[in-house]
């Protein structure tokens, strides 16, 4: 299977030739065909599987030639709606479709002006985007295609209310596309009544321990964590760090914390403005801050290349949001490490992770730190880990 023989428009191929893809993911040999047939796609697949490409290179096919807006993608997050923009950028090189990119954080009026222009499509955070339909902004009544990305997510960050105002605003023969990493049982209820017989593309989650990620569980006692943490940067070696926490607090704590310590520090969460959270990521992606402090905002599907180390300062609530964590190091055959610090609070969380990887982490002690008695430190269990040899790499201000 190659692009060339799914039934893409030749522009949309040559564009993706320019930038070297040479065979259709899983996803996109499946769902492609799916949607240039005008079907109603629900399409269950994890991030960094290609599905932007999946649904963006038919959609353009099926657009060919400018007109008024047809398109409606809308994404969870700031971050993920400008990577599809950015995609868009990409895709449509040789062809004179346009688009538009809806989002908060940032001033409405450059907004309302491209909307004006009646783009072909519309990429768009679903509170922005409800904004502009509000306040008159929105022509929507030829709208002939509607992606809700990531739904799951969108669900998690209490999107459900807006995305259901935003169906109901678009005309009811439509086709409806729907991509997620899991199937709660709100999305079975939206998929119920805003689809029409869809059809179903899975592409399985890859839940077993990547041969490119190391796992590691450091237990530790509540009130050490912290400490564990800047013993552990100060012991491994990194080359970009991701450390995750549970609230946005905690976050800007966490980061306060380590520049006191002389460590290069950003952080990324929804109380950032937009400009800081560009910023944030253009630091860390061009490693002038070499740990990035974040919330799961991050976890999915934001780009960034050569994160050798992800860290969970909180063990995540949600098994799926390991996986989305942990993907954003051992990328592109590179190796990486998953490391995760475990209080007696988070071992019904640890639980759920395991059973959906099937297999235990590994437990392991940093030598040399002056560990607390807590439980969790078994000594069958907990191995020693050395610091590896070479100097860190982290860069200090």
């Amino acid at each position: 299977m190659s692009f060339q023989n799914l039934g893409l428009d030749p522009r949309i191929v040559h564009a993706v030739q320019r930038l070297r893809f040479v065979d259709p993911s899983p996803i996109q040999a499946q769902a492609i065909p799916v949607i240039l047939k005008e079907r109603d796609l629900l399409a269950s697949a994890q991030t960094g599987t290609g599905k932007t490409a999946a649904f963006l290179l038919p959609l353009l096919s099926k657009l060919k030639e400018p007109g008024n807006t047809r398109a409606v993608v809308l994404e969870p997050t700031r971050e993920l709606a400008a990577q599809v923009n950015d995609a868009l950028k990409d895709f449509t090189a040789f062809s004179h479709l346009s688009y538009c990119l809806l989002h908060g954080g940032v001033k409405y009026e450059p907004q309302l002006a491209a909307l004006k222009r009646s783009p072909d499509i519309i990429v768009a955070t679903p509170g922005r985007f409800i904004d502009h339909l509000e306040s008159g902004a929105l022509d929507l009544k030829n709208v002939s295609h509607l992606v809700l990305d990531e739904a799951d997510r969108m669900l998690d960050m209490g999107f459900l209310p807006d995305v259901t105002r935003i169906i109901d605003a678009c005309p009811k023969e439509r086709q409806t596309l729907l991509f997620s990493a899991t199937l709660p049982p709100a999305i079975q209820n939206l998929i119920s009544w805003a689809m029409k017989d869809p059809e179903k593309v899975q592409i399985d989650i890859q839940v077993s321990k990547a041969e490119t990620v190391d796992h590691a569980l450091y237990p530790v006692a509540s009130d050490q964590k912290f400490e564990l943490l800047l013993a552990l940067l100060d012991h491994v070696d990194y080359n970009g760090v991701i450390v995750f926490t549970r609230t946005k607090v905690e976050a800007d704590k966490i980061a306060h914390a380590l520049e006191e310590t002389d460590h290069s520090v950003t952080t990324l969460h929804s109380d950032r403005s937009q400009s800081q959270r560009t910023k944030a990521l253009e630091k860390f992606k061009s490693r002038e801050c070499e740990v990035l402090i974040a919330t799961n905002i991050a976890a999915r599907g934001i780009d960034i290349a050569g994160v050798s180390h992800v860290i969970n300062y909180d063990i995540p609530e949600n098994p799926e949001d390991y996986i989305h964590r942990i993907g954003r190091t051992g990328r592109a055959s590179t190796t990486g490490d998953a490391l995760t610090l475990l209080t007696g609070f988070d071992e019904d969380h640890l639980k759920a992770i395991e059973t959906l990887l099937k297999s235990e982490i590994p437990r392991k002690k940093l030598e040399g730190f002056n560990y607390k008695y807590t439980a969790l430190l078994n000594p069958t269990s907990a191995k020693p880990i050395r610091r590896r040899g070479g100097s860190p790499s982290r860069r200090r201000k």
